[in-house]
């Protein structure tokens, strides 16, 4: 090949577009844990969304109904993940302590407060994350969740409370 050919096949790839980068909300490599007591069964019941990590985008509080199937959950709702609104339905089974696989995306319960009354859900990806709450959140379950997306290696700067 030419030194001009090549010359010519580099400045068009340089120019071809290139998908957007997705964002993520964790340092990529740092470690990541579930809670290995999460206990589908204690989390039925109607969960609203009281803050979830953004960059940008913007979309309304949702909220999701959880009940307790075997091996796992049934999901329905509309969460804003990201900054973007989506339709959360279907069977989640369990893959791992703590851990579910919903609509083909794994979603790790990072914690659980003692009276299953607060849920922080966070992607290994990075994705997005999440805080549900039975009803508001007090303060101080507000910042046990941010600590342990804190620790699991999130960008807590732009945890959005709703």
């Amino acid at each position: 090949m030419s030194r001009i050919t090549l010359a010519l096949a580099l400045l068009l790839a340089g120019c071809a577009a290139k998908a957007p980068a997705p964002t993520a909300f964790r340092t990529a490599g740092d470690p990541i844990w579930s809670a290995a007591a999460f206990q589908p069964a204690l989390a039925a019941g109607t969960w609203r969304q009281v803050a979830d990590f953004r960059a940008s985008g913007s979309c309304a509080a949702g909220a999701v109904e959880i009940t307790p199937v075997a091996g796992g959950v049934q999901l329905r709702g509309t969460l804003c993940l990201a900054g973007k609104s989506e339709t959360v339905s279907g069977t989640a089974p369990l893959v791992g302590p703590g851990r579910l696989r919903v609509m083909g995306e794994d979603w790790w319960v990072v914690w659980v407060d003692e009276g299953y009354r607060t849920l922080a859900i966070a992607t290994p990806s990075g994705r997005f994350g999440i805080i549900l709450d039975r009803s508001s959140i007090p303060a101080d379950r507000l910042n046990a969740a941010r600590e342990i997306f804190d620790f699991n290696g999130y960008r807590t700067d732009v945890l959005t409370a709703l």
